[in-house]
């Protein structure tokens, strides 16, 4: 059971995607997690260009590489979010935000995540990692006062808009595997029951385990992999080092990134408190064969360093359980 190591290409979409390519390679992974940024890769060339998806998977095999998954989480971002405003149009393609009329970007945010999955089944890859946004991520803290009738319309928003997505999904044999995170509809364990319920536990939909954004909220990573065993399709490796000593806090006081007043950061895979070994046995448990990701985040840390240490750290987890018992040595045999 084998599962491929491969690089996230989105905190490297800076650089050409060639050097991403042969910096994975150089560092000894297996493949990429194509994000949807940069010269990374281009939805609506892709959609467009018969020949785009066959180039970019020529270019994978000249470095040894093979792509197992592909991203788009900042166009996923908006295709629920309220509001949508400067922040959208720093992340988003200019042909999705365009005039930045709200209701338009969501729009043209749901088209471009439909054309994700056709752009996905081009080039053989059958997961999209990603972003849903949420109406009502704004209301986290309560106050004011909001009725559950409005949090109700947000999952019902959000069901609305993404059903027709699913249905292209569907068609064209891709699922998406939605990354629970904090200003998603789905960010914590009780919020990602609710969405799968919302879009009626349909197979299209499923999840990206990435632990590090469990680790500050006091989640258990590896409850998560067990009790959503059938629903984890993607996993990202990130970590996040908790620094709660009464008077850095949870939610991070504005604070920006690496800050000494945080009380957590992202760090970079086996430097945080991610009980790897233990989320690692887990997904045996549950038999994920898919790809492990590497997402590099630390704002401490060079990320050349921090990708190439994190190969080995994660290769040093990647074995595959017994094929039998470990006691089954001490069966008797009385052929002997």
């Amino acid at each position: 059971m084998s599962r491929p190591l491969t690089l996230f290409t989105g905190q490297w979409a800076d650089l050409p995607f060639e050097e991403v390519c042969r910096l994975a390679a150089d560092w000894g992974y297996d493949g990429v997690e194509i994000a949807c940024s940069g010269d990374h890769f281009d939805v609506a060339r892709a959609v467009t260009d018969s020949g785009y998806a066959e180039a970019k998977l020529a270019q994978l095999k000249r470095y040894g590489l093979t792509v197992y998954a592909i991203s788009n989480h900042l166009v996923g971002q908006a295709i629920c979010d309220d509001p949508i405003d400067f922040r959208h149009r720093s992340i988003l393609p200019s042909r999705v935000w365009a005039d930045g009329e709200p209701e338009g970007v969501r729009r043209r945010a749901a088209l471009e995540m439909a054309d994700t999955a056709r752009a996905a089944a081009m080039l053989g890859v059958d997961t999209v990692v990603g972003f849903t946004g949420s109406k009502i991520w704004k209301y986290v803290a309560m106050f004011p006062p909001v009725s559950l009738d409005v949090i109700d319309d947000g999952y019902a928003d959000f069901a609305e808009r993404w059903h027709p997505i699913l249905d292209v999904f569907d068609n064209v044999g891709v699922r998406f595997a939605h990354e629970v995170h904090p200003s998603e509809i789905a960010y914590d364990y009780w919020t990602t029951k609710r969405a799968l319920a919302a879009v009626d536990h349909r197979p299209a939909f499923g999840l990206n385990w990435d632990p590090s954004h469990f680790v500050w909220q006091d989640l258990d990573p590896v409850a998560f992999i067990l009790d959503f065993a059938d629903r984890i399709y993607h996993v990202d490796c990130k970590d996040t080092k908790k620094r709660f000593d009464g008077r850095n806090g949870r939610l991070g006081s504005h604070l920006p990134w690496a800050h000494p007043r945080r009380g957590w950061d992202f760090v970079s895979t086996g430097h945080g408190d991610v009980p790897w070994e233990q989320c690692f046995r887990a997904l045996n448990a549950i038999g994920y064969s898919g790809p492990i990701s590497v997402e590099w985040e630390d704002a401490g840390m060079d990320r050349r360093q921090g990708a190439q240490e994190a190969v080995g750290f994660v290769r040093s987890l990647l074995f595959d359980p017994p094929s039998a018992a470990f006691d089954a040595a001490f069966a008797r045999n009385d052929d002997a």
